[in-house]
């Protein structure tokens, strides 16, 4: 079935004005196409990665390499998803946002996630004879506010695996 607007209405899950670029903290979810297990599997309550989640571990932590204004907090990947904190330390000078547009590396929440999805991709689809997707067509994000918050979320992400049972992307 192809793509009808009057049909498939997409709505945006973003924050309404919200600037994705800014210092702050974002916690984010990405889920694999149809929910496969494609990173793994859970055996006593820990994940046991394979080669693609694998590959999805390693380049999550090369992201602070290809822009230096993230660094990283929790993560995990789990069978289908992963979860992880991504800090933007400080926002994009107006000079800086210009010339990023010529040159791809926009630090947006999107922009990251963009690149990290797509590299993994690749990656992972060059140990396959045939492509797979990966991912899921979109993500969720949530911006974390205080440190109550933040506290809460890195606990769900470091005690992810131990409450797969209970995972609601199961």
């Amino acid at each position: 079935m192809s793509y009808n607007p009057n049909v498939h209405h997409r709505r945006s899950i973003r924050l309404q004005g919200y600037d994705y670029s800014q210092a702050g903290l974002y916690f984010i979810t990405l889920c694999c196409h149809e929910k496969n297990h494609l990173f793994g599997k859970i055996e006593n309550n820990q994940m046991l990665l394979n080669e693609a989640g694998a590959i999805a571990y390693d380049e999550w932590f090369k992201t602070p390499e290809v822009r230096p204004n993230v660094a990283l907090a929790e993560f995990v990947v789990m069978p289908n998803h992963i979860h992880g904190i991504i800090i933007i330390k400080h926002s994009e000078s107006v000079t800086q946002s210009a010339i990023n547009r010529f040159n791809g590396t926009s630090h947006t929440i999107g922009a990251i996630v963009r690149g990290y999805k797509s590299v993994v991709t690749q990656k992972i689809n060059s140990t396959y004879e045939h492509p797979i997707t990966v991912w899921q067509r979109n993500y969720y994000e949530h911006i974390i506010r205080t440190e109550e918050s933040y506290h809460n979320i890195a606990n769900y992400i470091i005690n992810n695996p131990a409450n797969w049972q209970n995972d609601r992307l199961l």
